[in-house]
């Protein structure tokens, strides 16, 4: 089962994630109150008025970090799965 981390503030995408087998971990918009949160995750979610939230936007980061402004929670998904098969590649 994929883990995402999902911002406060999608519950729409969260509720949707989770109806979809995956499992959810509820992010604030706050690096140190994620910092426990982060690892194991397969994907981070976030909304464009923060994307820079976790400080996630390092070469390094195998983890794909999305953005979710403009998405529908399908979109939101597809995005996941795609970059999760790329990584796996």
């Amino acid at each position: 089962m994929k883990k995402i981390g999902v911002e406060e503030g999608l519950k729409n995408v969260s509720d949707y994630l989770r109806s979809q087998g995956y499992s959810v971990q509820d992010l604030s918009p706050s690096i140190e109150n994620n910092s426990s949160k982060l690892n194991g995750l397969d994907a981070i979610v976030t909304s464009d008025l923060n994307t820079n939230m976790l400080g996630f936007f390092d070469p390094e980061t195998k983890i794909p970090v999305i953005n979710a402004s403009g998405m529908t929670a399908e979109d939101v998904k597809r995005e996941i799965d795609e970059k999760s098969a790329n990584l796996n590649k």
